[in-house]
């Protein structure tokens, strides 16, 4: 399960050129390894997000980015946060996550979600559909790739998705863990107590003694123990020695940005922003609603490696 996990959200660095951007991810990557976080992840989406850039700053297919960063670190497990569904045949996602597996020596996570960001499915061509279609077609693909992750040959013929008689050789590695991403009570956390061994998620801290209550509401009803699934939240933070030293991290992206001060003062609030102290005790408030681990990331200074240690020492005093 995650304990710490260290997601890597955003490939626009200062004084970065487009050939040099993946050696700060390895970096990162071997940062956050060295400083006790226990898997490393990047999003998967090929436009930026809105709120974190513009749709045309650098951004990596994740699993490309994945095997090559096994190939840099030893112990981390390995993760999109999360795989959108709606960009691969689930067939293909079991392929890709098995090779995974193999090239990191069973490292691998399967992190998923029904897919969210519109604008990039219409630009790129990706089926979008409605938000029902977008969990039923993540509900078909979960029956496909877990058998198929477990050495199974599953057979399924969906509104969706058709499989028949999947074989998948050579098998994992290692049991490969499925992680859901997301809140939803009806669709969502039904899943994760169905289908999952973690569950990601997403919104306000104050949602999660709610969200673990509905999760253990969907255990019980699917027979399910509770314990056996491991809940996490990520967290997106600005975090330096002191708050001046953070608030001159951020002048540095906004200036390559050309972010005005409204939308500075915007990213300051929608982060957690602070010295090593203040967001710590953000790290620790969460913690004690009853998650089982965390993810963090650094969208804004994570190229600085000095930021991920740091992160990794404030959280996990929080965790211990």
């Amino acid at each position: 399960m995650t304990r710490l996990g260290y997601q890597i959200p955003n490939f626009t660095y200062p004084d970065t050129r487009p050939d040099e951007i993946f050696d700060k991810v390895v970096a990162q990557a071997k940062a956050a390894e060295a400083s006790g976080y226990d898997r490393v992840m990047v999003m998967d989406h090929f436009y930026q997000l809105p709120g974190l850039g513009a749709p045309g700053e650098p951004m990596f297919e994740c699993y490309s980015m994945l095997s090559a960063l096994a190939q840099h670190t030893q112990k981390v497990r390995l993760s999109a946060l999360v795989t959108g569904n709606t960009y691969r045949n689930p067939t293909l996602l079991a392929k890709t996550l098995t090779t995974l597996d193999h090239v990191s020596h069973g490292r691998a996570t399967l992190g998923i979600g029904a897919g969210w960001f519109e604008a990039e499915h219409v630009a790129l061509g990706f089926d979008f559909g409605s938000f029902g279609d977008r969990f039923e077609k993540l509900e078909e693909a979960l029956k496909i790739i877990g058998p198929m992750l477990r050495g199974e040959r599953p057979t399924l013929h969906g509104k969706h998705y058709t499989a028949i008689d999947a074989i998948n050789s050579p098998a994992p590695v290692s049991k490969i863990p499925i992680m859901i991403g997301g809140q939803g009570e009806k669709k969502t956390l039904r899943m994760v107590a169905q289908y999952a061994d973690e569950s990601n998620l997403t919104g306000d801290v104050s949602a999660i003694p709610r969200k673990l209550e509905v999760l253990a509401e969907h255990c019980e009803r699917l027979g399910r123990e509770r314990s056996e699934i491991a809940v996490t939240k990520l967290m997106m933070i600005v975090v330096a020695p002191t708050l001046e030293e953070a608030e001159a991290d951020l002048a540095a992206i906004a200036e390559i940005k050309g972010w005005n001060e409204t939308v500075v003062g915007m990213v300051r609030k929608a982060l957690i922003f602070g010295d090593a102290d203040s967001v710590g005790e953000r790290i620790a408030e969460a913690v004690g609603m009853g998650l089982d681990g965390i993810t963090v990331d650094l969208p804004i200074n994570g190229h600085n490696t000095e930021r991920v240690e740091l992160l990794g020492e404030i959280a996990l005093k929080a965790l211990a």
